[in-house]
């Protein structure tokens, strides 16, 4: 996918699905009767913690979570494809500005676009035209907790930058075959990012639903959503683990699957089965449909993975 956007063309009632799903996670959505579009550059809306004096946040509606569901539902289910060749410089310079979403080529860096988006009370650098942040207070939406925020050494490690797709994560599901610029602006896409509580996003690391929530139960479900409407835009897959703890998370806000009339369904297209299956080469695995082919796959052999990425024949 090299555009600045990711159309989906699966029925009107997907695009009902990511219109509603945009207002939970903050992303911008046009759609007309049978096309939807993510559009890379939407704003994002800020996520922020009540202070003492207000009440608690009661979360994404049930219609909401209900969205997410369906978007979740249009999500490939893969394997992981191997980390092998992952490395951050392959989503471009830290924080880059020169990014296509909404932020680049403001004259800040993401960064501190971030900080200014989620901290509260915040003081700038003189000169820095507001971009710079030296001090503010962060309600992380990971932990439910309040963390004074200084610039410095050894003092700005305690808000960091995450990644609700961690990068690694991407890299493995799909992001390999994202041609360069596009990994550098899904690296620095305010829907993708978060600032939150340092030591709470290294036990993160990249881990993907499966293996990690926010301690915080009562952001999980916004959690979950964003992440799958980060991977609807990018185009990315989720492994079945994954997949099955995203459902549960959103289950558990009040989500339900709607199910269509039997005479609207659209018959989903047959998946050759690759059990035992034998490719004289890549031309023979398109023509059975089975491509790419993935290591670990029936079919895959490495003497058709031409860049040993772990992916035959893309």
């Amino acid at each position: 996918m090299t555009g600045r956007s990711a159309t989906f063309t699966r029925g009107g009632r997907l695009v009902a699905a990511v219109a509603a799903i945009a207002t939970l996670t903050g992303c911008g959505v046009t759609a007309d009767p049978t096309t939807a579009t993510v559009s890379r550059s939407a704003p994002v809306t800020a996520v922020t913690a009540p202070t003492d004096s207000e009440p608690e946040p009661s979360g994404p509606s049930t219609s909401e979570a209900t969205a997410a569901l369906a978007v979740l539902a249009q999500l490939p289910i893969k394997g992981r494809a191997p980390k092998s060749g992952y490395d951050r410089e392959l989503f471009g310079q830290a924080w880059s500005d020169a990014v296509g979403v909404d932020g680049g080529h403001n004259g800040c860096d993401t960064r501190n676009d971030i900080l200014r988006r989620d901290l509260v009370d915040i003081e700038f650098k003189p000169g820095t035209r507001d971009c710079v942040v030296l001090s503010g207070t962060l309600h992380d939406a990971y932990t439910g907790t309040t963390i004074p925020f200084t610039r410095g050494q050894g003092t700005s490690e305690a808000v960091q930058i995450d990644h609700v797709v961690a990068l690694s994560d991407a890299w493995q599901k799909g992001a390999q075959q994202l041609d360069a610029q596009t990994r550098v602006d899904f690296a620095n896409d305010p829907r993708n990012l978060q600032a939150v509580d340092g030591p709470t996003n290294r036990k993160k690391g990249d881990g993907d639903a499966a293996t990690w929530l926010p301690p915080n139960r009562a952001y999980r479900c916004t959690y979950v959503a964003r992440q799958v409407q980060v991977k609807a835009a990018y185009g990315l897959w989720v492994t079945q683990a994954e997949h099955d703890a995203i459902a549960r998370v959103l289950s558990e806000c009040g989500g339900a699957v709607a199910s269509e009339p039997a005479a609207t369904q659209t018959p989903e297209p047959s998946v050759p089965a690759t059990t035992g299956v034998y490719f004289a080469n890549c031309a023979a695995a398109r023509a059975a449909g089975a491509t790419p082919l993935y290591a670990g796959q029936p079919g895959y052999r490495p003497e058709m993975d031409g860049d040993r990425d772990g992916v035959a024949c893309e």
